[in-house]
């Protein structure tokens, strides 16, 4: 479905697409967070991870003026980006509204000339990805994270 066929359909069934952080409150938007099983954060820690945020995305529910989708993306700026927090309210799961996230958020960096896009997930919902086009590294490389509990086994 292209741009504005997405926009008009989310309209139709009630929603608004958002591309600020304007409008956003972090309580609803923990809440979605929790719903999905994700440990509820501070608010100021999400304002602030908002602040370093280079793009995002979500979805408002017209009626009750509360997100039920979102996604956002950090990065240079030039080369390489990462997607966090991909969340869609349990109770409007299965509609779209995840595509509709997932392919803007994408749009909007290929358009900025951004060409390596990662992204971290549940190893539960990589079939949800795969149709949106993300592979497993197609030059094999592998990602490793820090992590505290090897550093004090030392």
């Amino acid at each position: 479905m292209d741009k504005k066929m997405m926009i008009s359909y989310l309209k139709s069934r009630g929603f608004h697409l958002r591309r600020t952080t304007s409008d956003l409150n972090l309580d609803h938007l923990n809440s979605v967070f929790v719903a999905v099983g994700f440990p509820r954060r501070d608010p100021e820690k999400i304002k602030l991870a908002l602040e370093n945020t280079n793009s995002l995305l979500w979805i408002e529910h017209k009626k009750t003026q509360k997100p039920v989708a979102f996604a956002r993306a950090t990065g240079d700026g030039v080369f390489n980006a990462i997607i966090w927090d991909v969340v869609v309210d349990p109770s409007f799961q299965g509609i779209g509204l995840g595509k509709a996230i997932m392919e803007r958020l994408v749009e909007e960096l290929l358009e900025k000339g951004i060409v390596n896009i990662a992204l971290y997930s549940e190893p539960r919902v990589l079939g949800f990805y795969r149709p949106l086009g993300f592979v497993a590294d197609p030059d094999g490389i592998r990602g490793m994270v820090y992590s505290r509990k090897q550093r004090k086994k030392k």
